[in-house]
């Protein structure tokens, strides 16, 4: 499903309940612990940090630092021990 689906079902929803203010407001209430689910993971970053990581994984490859694997087994074998 696309986002403008998506987009296009939350509205058909949200019309269907929007006479009803009880149900606005816990839909309401609903909407902002998904915000703040959204807001609190950890494993968000910005643009900004994401290339900079990016950047440092590319230093750290050229000066000979990291893992590099010859087959798939072997790949599979280091992640097992993790």
């Amino acid at each position: 499903m696309t986002s403008i689906q998506m987009n296009a079902e939350l509205l058909r929803n949200m019309s269907i309940i929007a006479e009803d203010e009880n149900l606005l407001k816990r839909a309401a209430k609903y909407l902002r612990k998904l915000v703040a689910e959204k807001q609190a993971d950890s494993t968000l970053m910005t643009k900004e940090d994401f290339f900079a990581r990016v950047d440092e994984a590319e230093k750290e490859i050229a000066e000979g630092k990291g893992i590099t694997f010859t087959n798939k087994d072997d790949m599979n074998a280091w992640l097992n021990s993790l």
